[in-house]
C-alpha cells in the first residue's frame, strides 16, 4: 500500500478507481490510499465486474462490496491492515461460490 499524505485528520473515502491489481482510494482532503487485491483474498477472487460494484458507507468511513460480502473501513486501510476473515471462513465463502459458478 502506498499513501500520500495531506493535512487531515481523518481520512474519508470520495471515491474509488478499480484496476486489475489494486483500488486506489481517493479521501477527502486529498490523500490517496493503494490497496492491492491480495490484502483482501474476496476481492481477489472476485470479478472486474463484482470488484466495480462497491459503496462508500458511514459517511465514507468504510467500503462496501455487495457481491462479495465484503465490508472494508478506511481507517483500517490507512493502519496498513487487510482482511482479518479467517482461512475457515474464507474457505467456506470461496466452495459457496465455487458451487454457484458450477
Amino acid at each position: 500500500m502506498s499513501f500520500s499524505t495531506s493535512e487531515s485528520s481523518e481520512c474519508k473515502a470520495v471515491d474509488i478507481v478499480i484496476d486489475e491489481i489494486e483500488f486506489v482510494v481517493k479521501c477527502s482532503g486529498g490523500n490517496v490510499l493503494h490497496i492491492p487485491f491480495d490484502w483482501f483474498p474476496r476481492l481477489l477472487h472476485a470479478t472486474h465486474e463484482e470488484r466495480g460494484d462497491w459503496m462508500l458507507i458511514d459517511d465514507g468511513r468504510g467500503i462496501h462490496w455487495e457481491q462479495v460480502d465484503e465490508d472494508i473501513s478506511v481507517a483500517g486501510l490507512v493502519a496498513g491492515r487487510g482482511s482479518g476473515e479467517s482461512e475457515t471462513s474464507f474457505a467456506s465463502w470461496l466452495a459457496a461460490r465455487e458451487r454457484v459458478e458450477a
